[in-house]
């Protein structure tokens, strides 16, 4: 049922416009951190809307960069890393925090790589950009595509969750119908493996430049 609120788009604005969000704004009145926490906060914020004021709670969170490495073979790597919150040793892209000051997005993603698998690659590009819970969090994620990949100069010491990981090469049509059939599950993943995917169908061409201004990144923009 339609909400009798909502204003409906003008007939023919589809058309006019290619499907955007839009950015906005608001007079921030408040902004207070609540809980500090070790790798991100929880910010109380009070700003005005319409006619009146609005409280809300949310996620500080850093942003992060995720890497979607592909050989010559169209096989994805892939690692297998314990995730406390949810109780699974979950499948996932190797990952990481903007955590380093200074340190641009590729520059970050590139560091993960060797770091998490010890890998290098010679191509990069942006896949995809997503907000992962926007309603409750700030948090944005970049992935890149990484291609011409080899091993890196040195090897990195893993700790943690870390010590355990482990990684598999795996064809994109596994990693597709493994999200399909729902035994993956990884937010990143499932929207890389799948915006990879139709990028092959497309021949890789038109991937957006992997310097490309992260105009939706709190911080960055």
């Amino acid at each position: 049922m339609a909400d009798g609120n909502a204003t409906l788009e003008p007939a023919g604005g589809a058309e006019r416009a290619p499907l955007a969000d839009e950015p906005f704004e608001p007079e921030v009145l408040d902004s207070t951190v609540v809980f500090g926490g070790r790798v991100w906060d929880v910010r109380h914020e009070t700003f005005r809307y319409r006619d009146g004021e609005l409280a809300r709670d949310f996620v500080d969170h850093t942003g992060a960069v995720a890497v979607l490495a592909i050989d010559d073979a169209d096989r994805v790597l892939l690692i297998r890393q314990y995730r406390h919150p949810i109780r699974h040793r979950e499948w996932e892209l190797p990952a990481g925090l903007l955590d380093a000051e200074g340190e641009a997005p590729l520059e970050t993603a590139k560091r993960e790589l060797a770091e998490e698998v010890d890998l290098v690659a010679a191509e990069w590009a942006l896949l995809a950009d997503f907000v992962v819970s926007p309603g409750g969090s700030n948090e944005v994620i970049r992935v890149y595509l990484a291609r011409g990949v080899s091993a890196a100069p040195a090897t990195f010491e893993r700790t943690g969750e870390e010590a355990d990981l482990v990684t598999r090469w795996v064809p994109l049509d596994d990693v597709v119908e493994a999200v399909r059939a729902g035994r993956v599950q990884n937010a990143i993943l499932v929207i890389a493996a799948l915006t990879a995917s139709l990028e092959r169908q497309r021949d890789w061409a038109g991937l957006r430049d992997a310097g490309e201004t992260w105009s939706r990144h709190p911080r960055l923009r």
